[in-house]
């Protein structure tokens, strides 16, 4: 906390003003907001008065609130509020302000000494409050940073109950409105249609997307409701609402999503469009009966921050090298593998949008279509109505296009019909569940795939998975121990002089995250003579792997420690990952 910083710049009306124009542009200028919303935002507020520009835009939807704070820390000589750091009760004698007036302008006193009052603020582009607080205490205001919610659950665990906002909010339904015949739909619908119950499914969803999370499980057990959210491809679990709100949670999820809430015995799948801070999120909605209840997964797509770049990616050479000069082939089998969520799809995408020019016409056969991608035609399968994979290729073929991207080999027909598409000019991408790229040969072979054919038509494998990105401001740089060095063969990768790693710094709450984001590891199998002679043969997946990194290619878990050294991610999260010892 800096206690230096005057308050003098926001106690003006006019500097505040235009200040929150500086910011806006930021935000702007960032693609955190668009110009158009702006403009929606000033009539809106020129219509009715009341609020600032900013705290408009967070109410709308249009604008996240951390991104809209962070930018305010840019401008301002203020610093930005950590709840780590929060004392656990209210400190000695700084009960200087009513706490009425702290709850209506989302203020808080953090502390105090004879010349400056500390104060968190979430909207510093109104200048009353900040106003009122000098004048009431005679005092130089330092304003810190913070965000709306994190100054509701400070002030609520200091003076109120200990209630967080979710907690809040359970309060407010009272348990006689949750306690009903959760086997009576017209029941289940009105409670899943009343205010708080919407706030709640809300704040599921928003505090996910403030935490950067991919996915959300909600389960219900026996005697309790648990909720879990996937950050960076790891659940960790969160404040959850009590067990008797289950039904009513769930079923506000599945009107949401258009799903039957009277049919609880099947599995449903179905998804809807939310927009959350300020994102536009493509939301994918799946539930699945258990012992105790509906479990529901939401696994949350945001559009507007996928990046279609390999650099973003990972992707770096040789193998992206490789993989690029199979995509340039203007026929053939380009093959992506590994496990659910190690980011193949996105792969492919990022592939498809390298090849979409208007010479080229490109369909898609995908379940699910995850992203819209312009210029592309994606088509949905529809098991239920005979639309599968091979019956949606058989037609593909007529529509004559120059790629077709299959969203997986499921069985012996749809490969056949790949190959066949390949022979006959096509270039076609698709995807396979192994654990490397010479395992995809032996398990096309094992699906009854002829060798000749395999041999024929596949140009590249790629295998990747997904490891934690670290961040750069919570790492810091030391040696590595020579039995590190000795045991991974760092040497081998390292230039001249001392090997260095990258570990979170010691100074950090070891409870906070030193990484953010992931990224890829990979190794690419291009399919030379030597390769395609093995093939032949039918050797196995160990003999292929051997040849081809005699031939120079990069393992997974050798790529994993090329980045390592990099610095972008840590040895442990390789061997997590790669499951090499």
């Amino acid at each position: 906390m800096r206690a230096d910083m005057s308050v003098s710049a926001l106690l003006s009306t006019t500097d505040a003003r235009t200040q929150e124009s500086v910011v806006v542009q930021k935000l702007i200028a960032a693609g955190r907001l668009k110009e158009s919303d702006v403009a929606r935002a000033q009539r809106l507020l020129a219509e009715s008065g009341d609020g600032t520009m900013s705290s408009l835009l967070v109410r709308l939807g249009l604008l996240a609130e951390r991104d809209l704070i962070e930018a305010w820390a840019e401008v301002l000589p203020a610093a930005r509020f950590d709840p780590t750091s929060a004392p656990p009760a209210a400190p000695e004698g700084i009960d200087l302000l009513p706490l009425r007036f702290q709850k209506a302008h989302r203020v808080a006193v953090l502390g105090a000494d004879p010349e400056h009052i500390h104060v968190l603020i979430a909207d510093p582009a109104d200048p009353y409050p900040l106003q009122a607080i000098a004048l009431a205490t005679r005092r130089s205001v330092v304003p810190i940073l913070a965000l709306g919610n994190e100054i509701e659950d400070l002030l609520e665990r200091w003076y109120g109950t200990g209630r967080s906002a979710l907690g809040s909010i359970v309060e407010t339904m009272g348990r006689e409105n949750a306690d009903g015949d959760t086997g009576d739909i017209e029941h289940l619908r009105d409670l899943a249609s009343e205010a708080p119950v919407i706030r709640l499914v809300n704040l599921l969803i928003q505090r996910a997307v403030e935490q950067r999370a991919s996915d959300i499980h909600i389960e219900p057990f026996e005697d309790h409701l648990t909720v879990r959210y996937r950050v960076d491809g790891l659940l960790r679990q969160v404040e959850a609402p009590p067990a008797r709100l289950a039904a009513a949670v769930i079923s506000r999820i599945k009107i949401l999503a258009r799903l039957n809430i009277a049919e609880r015995r099947l599995p449903q799948d179905g998804r809807l469009m939310v927009r959350i801070a300020g994102k536009a999120l493509d939301v994918r909605v799946s539930c699945m009966p258990t012992s105790f209840g509906e479990s529901v997964v939401l696994r949350l797509l945001d559009r507007e921050s996928i990046q279609f770049d390999f650099g973003a990616l990972g992707f770096v050479p040789p193998a992206l090298d490789g993989f690029l000069q199979a995509l340039d082939r203007p026929n053939g089998i380009v093959l992506v593998t590994g496990p659910t969520g190690s980011g193949k799809t996105t792969t492919l995408y990022t592939a498809l949008s390298r090849l979409n020019r208007p010479e080229r016409k490109i369909i898609t056969v995908e379940d699910p279509v995850e992203y819209q991608l312009d210029g592309i035609n994606q088509i949905q399968v529809k098991p239920s109505i005979g639309l599968d994979f091979a019956q949606a290729l058989r037609s593909i073929v007529r529509q004559d296009p120059d790629v077709i991207m299959v969203g997986e080999m499921r069985d012996l027909e749809t490969c056949r019909i790949a190959i066949q598409s390949a022979l006959t000019g096509h270039l076609v991408l698709s995807t396979l569940h192994t654990n490397s790229a010479a395992a995809a040969i032996t398990r096309l072979q094992d699906m009854g795939v002829e060798d000749y054919l395999l041999a024929s038509t596949v140009h590249g494998i790629l295998a990747q998975r997904l490891v934690r990105r670290l961040d750069p401001a919570a790492c810091e740089t030391y040696q590595a121990p020579e039995d590190v060095v000795e045991t991974f063969q760092l040497r081998r990768f390292s230039n001249t002089g001392p090997v260095l790693l990258r570990r979170p710094r010691k100074d950090l709450d070891p409870t906070a995250s030193v990484y953010r984001g992931r990224m890829t590891v990979l190794e690419y199998l291009p399919l030379t003579d030597a390769i395609r002679s093995l093939i032949l043969r039918r050797t196995d997946a160990v003999t292929i792997e051997h040849a081809a990194r005699q031939a120079g290619m990069r393992t997974l878990f050798e790529d994993g420690l090329v980045k390592a050294l990099a610095g972008e991610t840590t040895i442990e999260e390789v061997l997590r990952v790669t499951q090499e010892s």
